[in-house]
């Protein structure tokens, strides 16, 4: 199956009550393990890509070969939708002009006017071209490519005039955090997301930080409108214990030096794990 746009799998999901996992790619290893377990499982997915992963990679080409090389050679079946994250005004125009079929612009960091701005000029853009388009309200906790953002509230008025210049979905910072919830995390204010649900009608909304937010909060933000779910810290947490466990126990030489291959099986069996476990939790399996 080609790549495709994330609208439709999205709209499908908010009408069906579940969230389809964005599950970030940083290499071969976790765009295979991703693309395998969505196949095994019956589920739509969308390929995060981070600017920074992007240029980790090779560049946005080099991404979308990879992604459209694989879909066609292990013959993925399900969608797949390959995603800019958190991207800027011009990292957004440089994917569109990759291949990419759905962006990300962070606007969040702006004044609002601003961000209503740039927001609407690549909604016009992506339409033109059928790629699918998410914005953000409200500054999202953690770090994600050296942006830390606060965690705060987004504004529900501002959400709703993001919303009504067309995006296909919306992330709204509602408490979540990238990165590792601290022990004092106060949880996800969900009379805020509900009253951004209200506000913007049926548009799906999206939760960053999907790492470590306790299960029935997730369950809670999917019956709230969530129909997309960041996951991205935990699958290296994952990969890099399996990684190193493998290397302490000394597995990796075999007299001949190193074998990248199996060096990062145990990595890719992990993140295969993860990515399972994500997609039983959010409801997607079997929804292709």
């Amino acid at each position: 199956m080609a790549l495709v746009s994330a609208k439709e799998m999205l709209v499908k999901a908010r009408e069906g009550q579940y969230a389809v996992g964005q599950f970030n790619i940083n290499n071969l290893e976790w765009t295979k393990a991703i693309l395998l377990t969505a196949e095994e499982l019956k589920s739509p997915v969308i390929l995060g890509v981070s600017e920074g992963a992007g240029k980790y990679m090779g560049g946005y080409r080099t991404v979308v070969g990879m992604v459209k090389g694989m879909i066609e050679d292990l013959k993925i079946s399900v969608p797949i939708a390959l995603h800019l994250d958190h991207g800027s005004f011009d990292g957004a125009v440089k994917c569109i002009d990759a291949g990419f079929l759905s962006v990300m612009f962070d606007g969040s960091h702006l004044p609002i006017e601003e961000n209503i701005a740039k927001t609407k000029e690549l909604v016009e853009l992506c339409h033109a071209k059928n790629i699918s388009i998410e914005a953000e309200v409200g500054s999202i906790g953690g770090e994600e490519d050296g942006i830390i953002g606060m965690g705060e509230v987004a504004d529900v008025n501002e959400c709703k005039k993001i919303a009504d210049l067309g995006v296909d979905f919306l992330a709204a910072g509602i408490g979540n955090i990238h990165g590792k919830y601290p022990e004092n995390w106060k949880g996800l204010n969900f009379d805020v997301l509900g009253a951004i649900q209200t506000a913007t009608g049926k548009l799906p909304l999206v939760l960053h930080g999907g790492s470590g937010i306790p299960d029935d909060m997730i369950k809670t933000a999917i019956s709230l409108g969530v129909s997309k779910i960041n996951v991205n810290t935990e699958l290296q947490v994952f990969f890099a214990a399996a990684t190193r466990k493998y290397i302490e126990a000394g597995k990796d030489l075999e007299g001949k030096g190193f074998d990248p291959r199996k060096l990062l099986k145990p990595g890719f069996d992990a993140i295969q794990a993860g990515v399972r476990e994500k997609i039983i939790l959010f409801g997607s399996n079997n929804k292709a």
